[in-house]
């Protein structure tokens, strides 16, 4: 399978630069996979297409603060820092253990940070590079006085996706975080829930839809293309993920009672279909935490969900490659074309689809 048949030209001024005013007054596109039928309605009319004992899977990430701007100790070269991931048990190059907030980290400009340098940020708030990572990053170690994510609040910004090509303001620290998030670890938001208004939320529970979390950290490789030119060559980037046993529950119960699992974005998709375990001939999700590197395309058959909430993707993307393998690739396609014509805004801040 090529890669290439997951591209679509859009239209750069499509790409949404800001979030619409209220949350879910952005538009909706609403694709009925068995008939083919696809209408336009707005996010606010999303529980019209929902029933009382359906199940909707929310993922509540957090997105860090994660971009960092600082100077070159010694040089006062400018570096830009974009954590990607918490390292536990961390060891230094000399393989003893390293106690503190140890970071995989990308970095821009690369050729200017080997081990033994220093990025200072603000007082009292500085990193010292220990050792190279994978694919260009830096392992660092956070120097700092307080509580590290208080100082990270203080000196990192959100880090938008690229294709909003503007710097990250005030409002986007709520903006792009969606209202139930809870547990900081994300670098990307979960987009398809930043649709989601508390007040939406409560009509939902209010009609009898169920509401499972469950935690999956957005990691790097949401800003990082396709290379491959065989989709099966590609290798995804490891997420961590927790499924509560509450929400394992609810799912559970939602399937045995013959109600519908919709989740909310492609990283709930991800969640419990890494968590999914077989039991006498049936599908369920098991509770617990672990990482995931789970890459689903056309041809991947789905254990636990139905259908799907989700934005508008990149061409080429693993994330247009999933939802093509709930549907179908050229369906899909023929979706999206449409939405171009009819001027949807696509991407993090854009507008939504539902597929049923």
């Amino acid at each position: 399978m090529q890669v290439n048949d997951f591209d679509y030209t859009l239209p750069t001024e499509l790409i949404a630069q800001t979030p619409t005013e209220k949350r879910d007054d952005c538009r909706l596109m609403v694709v009925n996979r068995a008939t083919g039928e696809i209408s336009h309605r707005h996010f606010y009319d999303i529980l019209d297409y929902l029933s009382e004992g359906d199940c909707l899977i929310l993922n509540d990430s957090r997105v860090l603060p994660a971009r960092l701007y600082g100077t070159k100790r010694g040089t006062g070269a400018k570096i830009e820092f974009l954590l990607i991931k918490r390292i536990q048990d961390a060891k230094g190059p000399d393989g003893r253990r390293i106690d503190g907030d140890v970071w995989e980290t990308m970095v821009r400009p690369g050729r200017r940070l080997k081990p033994g340098d220093w990025v200072d940020f603000r007082d009292n708030f500085a990193a010292e590079i220990l050792d190279y990572g994978k694919d260009g990053t830096r392992i660092v170690l956070f120097h700092y006085t307080g509580i590290f994510m208080e100082r990270l609040e203080e000196a990192g910004t959100i880090p938008l996706p690229p294709y909003i090509e503007r710097p990250a303001e005030a409002a986007d620290r709520e903006n792009y975080q969606t209202v139930y998030s809870h547990y900081n670890g994300s670098v990307a938001a979960p987009t398809a829930g930043l649709h989601f208004t508390e007040e939406l939320l409560r009509r939902a529970e209010a009609k009898g839809i169920r509401l499972a979390y469950v935690t999956l950290h957005v990691g790097i490789g949401t800003f990082r293309p396709v290379k491959a030119e065989q989709v099966e060559d590609h290798t995804m980037h490891v997420e961590e993920y927790t499924v509560p046993q509450q929400a394992a529950d609810i799912i559970n119960e939602t399937k045995q009672q013959g109600g519908r699992i919709v989740a909310v974005g492609t990283t709930s998709i991800r969640t419990v279909e890494s968590a999914a375990i077989e039991e006498d001939g049936t599908w369920k999700v098991k509770a617990g935490s672990g990482s995931t590197g789970i890459f689903i395309y056309p041809g991947y058959q789905f254990k636990v969900v139905e259908s799907l909430i989700t934005n508008f993707h990149l061409p080429k993307s693993t994330l247009l490659m999933l939802i093509s393998a709930l549907y179908d690739r050229e369906k899909i396609l023929a979706a999206y074309q449409e939405a171009i014509d009819k001027r949807y805004r696509f991407f993090s801040y854009g507008d939504a689809m539902l597929l049923l």
